[in-house]
């Protein structure tokens, strides 16, 4: 078997895009050159490597074999760039990372107070996006990470060509005025006035999932964007929200607390970044890596 190991990348774009125009649209090529290439290496293995049907293609027992080869291979390759690179101390560069509030609040501002010591070479530029903006952002270049929330019952592959990496996980919580009783459990939130997420973002998900847990439909009144809005609604009397506990890590509002039940869940936090030939660069990892430390040694509240 003699398989030329170029041809894995167009297997491992079909695999991450699902199927073949989408994966030379990735690989800015036309179909019939990655139908050629997939040929090629069908001939090399001497397997069927994709099932072709009027709806697409997916990928047989053996061609997802081959897919997992070329993952460690693009991956093994990748490290093998960052050791270079950091043998000729070419961690340097302007490195912009687009994130919500809390996560700069809690993490990215701290880490641009030490960075002129941890990373001498590099330039951090943040930018504050909502995360759809974001994602177009990081497509087009403009961003080179990105946080990214999801409720923890809805996580969802990373587009082709992109990668995320975990970056931490924290209990939602719910904010109520500091006049009412201290809610024992999930029961005693049922008939309540919530205060509306963002719809379609992880604390509209993560209230979606609790309503169909405990099988019932929140009152709804008012609708936030911000956290900090939510809190200033929650202390005015106005409702109660959902919110990560990332966003009580501030000066709160008078007339609120929060706690902390369980049965709310989590929300979990990634950093997506760009996953190609030459990318992320040394400069994007070492920022990526000194964010995950960052987060890590948050203290519990």
């Amino acid at each position: 078997m003699d398989i030329d190991p170029r041809r894995l990348g167009f297997l491992l774009a079909v695999s991450r895009s699902g199927g073949v125009l989408a994966a030379a649209d990735t690989l800015h090529v036309s179909p019939s050159a990655v139908s050629q290439q997939i040929a090629r290496l069908e001939a090399e293995a001497g397997v069927k490597v994709l099932d072709r049907q009027p709806s697409g293609a997916t990928l047989t027992p053996a061609g997802r074999v081959l897919a997992d080869t070329a993952e460690r291979i693009e991956s093994e390759l990748g490290e093998t760039r960052r050791s270079l690179a950091a043998l000729e101390g070419d961690i340097s560069g302007v490195v912009v990372v687009g994130a919500f509030q809390t996560a700069i609040r809690a993490v990215l501002v701290p880490l641009l107070a030490g960075l002129e010591q941890s990373l001498p070479g590099v330039e951090l530029v943040v930018h504050e996006v909502a995360e759809e903006h974001g994602r177009r952002a990081l497509r087009r270049g403009e961003l080179d990470l990105l946080v990214i929330e999801h409720d923890v019952s809805t996580p969802t592959p990373a587009p082709a060509g992109t990668r995320d990496v975990p970056f931490l996980d924290e209990p939602w919580v719910v904010a109520l005025p500091a006049t009412d009783p201290e809610p024992a459990g999930l029961l005693d939130l049922v008939g309540r006035t919530w205060l509306a997420p963002e719809p379609k973002g992880a604390a509209d998900r993560a209230l979606a999932r609790l309503a169909a847990e405990m099988s019932f439909t929140p009152r709804t009144a008012h609708r936030y964007l911000d956290f900090d809005v939510a809190l200033a609604m929650v202390a005015a009397g106005l409702g109660i929200a959902l919110l990560p506990e990332l966003a009580m890590r501030r000066q709160l509002p008078e007339n609120v607390q929060w706690a902390a039940l369980p049965g709310l869940g989590t929300r979990r936090l990634f950093v997506r970044h760009r996953d190609t030939r030459s990318e992320p660069r040394a400069a994007t990892l070492a920022v990526l890596e000194q964010m995950v430390a960052v987060a890590a040694a948050l203290e519990p509240l």
